[in-house]
This record gives structure tokens, C-alpha cells and sequence, in this order.
């Protein structure tokens, strides 16, 4: 049985949204950000990325964690790659080619794109988006990712999927990067293969379901 260790306001989205596309049943062990906690150490605090249970399972304190079978992994792309592979069909490598592919433009938008997206959702809230620093961080977050749009959007034009002319776990991991940055509109404005693939990608069923798992949890 695979166990997802995570809350669906995290990273763990990506992998309850592919366990629900590959159909795989899933226990969900809800395990909180510690940093969001007043006192992580509390006796009545939830499970958390602090908590010792969890670090008995996870020393890296990050979520999420998935437990399959007694095989512990970490990362939620790499654990999106391992369960697409280990489950196979569509979403999956049909060739080792394509599975380097899949995993080679997984680690680019890891590396290239999901660092300056994520500076644009940690602006939470009204006052720090329209403060001096926070324009400041949104201008440099989408000047360094026009060149990462740019490049995605004409593989799209070329194949409208990232591999193999469908939706496999590459568009998942992306997808769920790309969406860090679905407030700047000129970005997507000026890659309109980017634009209709999110949201093809976000039209999917299972996509729909984890987010509104995700919309009904505390923020």
C-alpha cells in the first residue's frame, strides 16, 4: 500500500494528483509545514515536518514522503517519476528515450523555472505584492522566467505536450510549476502554447479533485 505523507497546501499535491490520475490507492497521512505552527513541539500540536514520528520516517523534515511497501522516497517530482514508471501506461515512458525526457525536463523546471516561480507565490498577501520590495521581486522573478516560457511554449507549438504528443507525468510536474506563476498574466499572454496547455492540464479530472481537497484545508 503507498503512503503519501503530506498536506495538499504543499508540494505532496503533485503526488496525490498523480496517484489519483494512475488510479493508485493511497493511504494520506496529513503532516503539517512546522514553520506554519506557533509552537511545533507542543503536546497538542499536529503531526508535523518537526514532529519525531515523522522524522523517524522522513529525517529531512520535508514533505512530502511517501512510504511504498516499505520503500521511503523523498522529492515530489522524482516521486511522481518512480510511481509513473513502476505503474506504466500512458503517463509513463513508452521508451528509455522518453523517459530521459521526462525526467530531463522535469529537473529543468526544477532547476531553471520553479526557483523564480516560487519567489512570486511567497508574496501572500496584498500589502507585501504591492510593497517596493515586492514589485521589485515580481519584475526580477518574471524577467528570469520569460526565457524558461519561451522555451516551453515552442516545444507545445511543436507537439502540444511536453513528451510524446500526450499527457504524461512530465506535463503533471511542469503543470504543477508553472502554476507558481498563473498570477503574471503577460508571461502567459506572451506564450499562448504555455497558456492552453495549463489549462488543458488543469481541466483533468484528477486535477480538479486534489485541488479542491487543497481548497478545503486550512491556509
Amino acid at each position: 500500500m503507498l503512503t503519501i505523507y503530506g498536506v495538499y497546501r504543499s508540494r505532496a499535491s503533485r503526488n496525490y494528483w498523480l496517484a489519483d490520475e494512475l488510479g493508485l490507492p493511497y493511504v494520506s497521512v496529513p503532516v503539517i509545514q512546522a514553520y506554519r505552527l506557533d509552537d511545533p513541539a507542543a503536546p497538542d500540536a499536529p503531526l508535523n515536518t518537526q514532529s519525531p514520528e515523522f522524522l523517524a520516517i522522513n529525517p529531512t523534515g520535508l514533505i512530502p514522503c511517501i512510504d511504498d511497501s516499505g520503500f521511503v522516497m523523498t522529492e515530489s517530482l522524482a516521486i511522481n517519476l518512480y510511481l509513473a514508471r513502476k505503474r506504466g501506461g500512458a503517463l509513463a515512458g513508452q521508451t528509455i528515450a522518453e523517459d530521459a525526457e521526462m525526467m530531463q525536463w522535469t529537473m529543468w523546471a526544477a532547476t531553471e523555472v520553479e526557483p523564480h516561480a516560487v519567489k512570486i507565490i511567497m508574496l501572500r498577501d496584498k500589502k507585501d505584492i504591492e510593497s517596493e520590495q515586492g514589485r521589485l521581486t515580481i519584475r526580477a522573478a518574471n524577467k528570469a522566467l520569460k526565457r524558461g516560457f519561451a522555451r516551453l511554449d515552442a516545444q507545445l507549438a511543436a507537439t502540444g505536450w511536453v513528451v510524446g504528443k500526450r499527457f504524461t507525468v512530465a506535463d503533471l510536474n511542469l503543470a504543477e510549476i508553472f502554476r507558481y506563476a498563473m498570477s503574471q498574466a503577460e508571461l502567459f499572454d506572451a506564450a499562448p502554447n504555455v497558456k492552453a496547455w495549463l489549462e488543458r492540464c488543469q481541466s483533468r479530472p484528477a486535477f480538479k479533485a486534489m485541488m479542491e481537497k487543497r481548497q478545503h484545508e486550512p491556509e
